[in-house]
């Protein structure tokens, strides 16, 4: 049994024998309890686990892969998570955005996220963003956080969030879904390609293929976005090897992952210099 509500520390706080833990490289009994399964795994232990308490992560885009993403950052122990997205919760979202439910159709993402979450962690520190990632908010905002979710469903958020973090230093995972077929990467600066190194420029209107149009497997982002939060937690952590200068691809249908390996290009305009001569 865990500790009732009013024994429970809330609002990020964490107290250890009465008395608040400062430094925070200190769990306490409730933690090592709570957290006993993660801590045994020596690549973590007690140390790695008050890393992630006090850590900082961002999801920007609270749907099909923020879903999944935000429930095992929250349950694995980071200490402070911030939930950015401006949109309402659509009947059509159910089919795969776990963190909503019927009752929340018509309720703005980051409340009923907020609800759910809080639901299995009290204990963390929540900072609600109900509106989208723009040039106006962009560096201040991700420049609070440790490392960065994109769990955005348009290329212009998934450009403006790479150019942001490459230039701030922030690293951050990537991922996008189609269909039956999602990829996934991550980025640190200075240490392999960015997003735009792969990609390039926000393709014209039209020319790529959406989910409203193609349709996406319910499961799918499932996948995607549990990939993205181990990736957040081994990053936080320290341990390791991340999805850096790898592209990994996972075809739902025939349940086969692939991965691409990503040379750095020298010629990005956010993550390199122009080539001489």
């Amino acid at each position: 049994m865990l500790p009732s509500d009013d024994r429970f520390p809330f609002r990020g706080k964490r107290f250890f024998f009465g008395g608040e833990v400062m430094d925070g490289m200190v769990l306490t009994d409730l933690e090592k309890r709570l957290f006993r399964r993660q801590i045994q795994i020596p690549e973590i232990g007690e140390a790695g686990q008050a890393r992630l308490l006090k850590s900082r992560t961002l999801v920007v885009g609270l749907g099909g892969l923020g879903s999944p993403a935000l429930f095992y950052l929250t349950a694995c122990g980071v200490g402070e998570i911030g939930m950015m997205d401006g949109d309402t919760v659509d009947l059509s979202n159910l089919q795969r955005q776990i963190l909503h439910g019927f009752g929340d159709v018509g309720r703005l993402k980051t409340s009923s996220a907020h609800e759910a979450l809080r639901r299995l962690r009290p204990d963390v520190r929540f900072n609600v963003y109900p509106e989208s990632l723009s040039q106006d908010n962009a560096v201040q905002i991700i420049s609070r956080y440790d490392f960065i979710i994109e769990a955005t469903d348009n290329f212009e958020s998934k450009f403006l969030i790479n150019d942001v973090c490459v230039r701030l230093g922030k690293a951050f995972s990537h991922a996008g879904i189609l269909g039956m077929i999602g990829q996934t990467m991550t980025i640190v600066p200075g240490k392999g390609p960015c997003f735009r190194c792969l990609f390039e420029d926000i393709p014209p209107s039209g020319v790529v293929r959406t989910t409203d149009q193609t349709g996406v497997l319910g499961s799918l982002p499932g996948v995607l976005g549990a990939i993205q939060s181990t990736e957040a937690i081994k990053y936080l952590t320290g341990i390791g090897r991340l999805l850096v200068g790898r592209l990994l691809t996972f075809d739902a249908l025939t349940m086969a992952f692939r991965e691409i390996s990503l040379p750095m290009d020298k010629r990005c305009r956010e993550c390199g210099k122009p080539e001489e001569g």
